[in-house]
């Protein structure tokens, strides 16, 4: 079975706000809400587990999730994100491939996850991604520019990030062994030394974190609610 995972057990304090961000409103409906739909209506996906903070599970549950078939739990996070993944990829029952995706990345195509469901298939480790547009600069401790990398070698990493379920989970549980804290779940696989795949992704999946992009999320929502809706 193809899982995606959802992780929405976040905070919100960049973004000011009296809840965590997964739960505020964009055009009436909660931005978590928007996310679960994108994988409910994805021939791609067999099941949904969501992966939120301890106290909000029912809430979750009962108001958010309530309306979506493939939702098969709702699970209490950790005190850090990948603890929160871990936790999410035990009460996955029967898995082959898992996609663990950001609860506040509301506007994942349908094009994307079937790319990255295929090519996780052939390659075991894929991550979501888009070509960098700036030029990155390397700085050191003091603030000064050490050297420039090449731009077309660089990517922004987004979510979902897909993974053969037995690979993922081992390299969960090595790192808990290990008591390593890695940014992103591709780090645990990596240090294990398995090859990830980038696949392109789009730029309109953006993550919400500060108010700004609220609104720019409300414009991104007009193209994706044409594309969701009157196809």
């Amino acid at each position: 079975m193809n899982y995606a995972m959802i992780v929405a057990a976040g905070s919100g304090k960049r973004m000011g706000a009296d809840r965590p961000k997964q739960f505020l409103e964009l055009n009436g409906r909660t931005i978590l809400s928007y996310t679960i739909e994108a994988f409910e209506n994805s021939p791609d996906i067999d099941g949904i587990v969501i992966v939120t903070n301890a106290e909000n599970t029912d809430y979750v549950k009962n108001d958010i999730a309530a309306p979506f078939k493939k939702v098969k739990a709702v699970v209490a996070g950790g005190s850090e994100r990948q603890y929160s993944v871990y936790n999410g990829l035990c009460a996955l029952k029967d898995c082959d491939v898992v996609l663990i995706h950001d609860g506040v990345r509301p506007f994942i195509g349908a094009g994307c996850i079937a790319d990255i469901t295929e090519n996780v298939r052939r390659f075991g480790c894929c991550v979501l991604g888009v070509p960098v547009k700036d030029t990155i600069k390397i700085c050191d401790g003091d603030g000064f520019i050490e050297s420039t990398p090449d731009r077309s070698l660089l990517w922004q990493a987004q979510t979902p990030q897909a993974f053969k379920y037995d690979i993922i989970m081992r390299a969960h549980q090595k790192a808990r062994e290990d008591g390593f804290l890695g940014t992103d779940d591709a780090m645990l696989t990596e240090r294990l030394g398995y090859r990830t795949k980038m696949v392109r992704g789009s730029y309109e999946n953006i993550k919400i974190t500060t108010p700004e992009d609220m609104d720019i999320g409300l414009k991104i929502l007009e193209k994706v609610k044409k594309e969701r809706y009157e196809l």
